[in-house]
């Protein structure tokens, strides 16, 4: 993860993202894609202390799948929008897997790891929407 001084020091575009973004809607299209389940947003809009607009969570039921996601995840958002990620973490093992589009910070975690670090409580106050077929 960056340090502290990094994430202060990196600002969120002075637009807001709306859900009907092209990016938004592709992210959600290309995790559905692979099968992620649980997928769920967060808006973050209105809590100032939030470094992006929304988190796109999901989760994946092994490590392949999780890889087979964050790839499409990746190559959908390049060919549609034409945006490569800020920032990714947690490539190698597998377990959670962030990539941060700055206005979007996706999720991709295995169940065990979801459950654990519970990301919706943490953000409670923010408007949470399911996106499962």
């Amino acid at each position: 993860m960056e340090p502290l001084i990094l994430l202060e020091s990196r600002k969120k575009a002075p637009t807001k993202l709306a859900k009907n973004s092209k990016i938004y809607k592709t992210i959600i299209k290309a995790i559905q894609d692979k099968k992620g389940e649980h997928i769920v947003s967060l808006d973050l809009r209105k809590i100032n202390e939030s470094v992006s607009d929304f988190f796109i969570i999901c989760t994946a039921g092994s490590g392949p799948q999780c890889k087979a996601i964050i790839d499409n995840i990746e190559d959908q958002v390049l060919a549609v929008c034409g945006e490569a990620p800020y920032k990714q973490e947690g490539r190698q093992s597998l377990q959670w897997v962030l990539i941060d589009y700055v206005n979007i910070v996706v999720h991709v975690m295995q169940s065990a790891t979801r459950s654990f670090y519970n990301l919706e409580e943490m953000w409670s106050d923010a408007e949470v929407s399911g996106h499962n077929d």
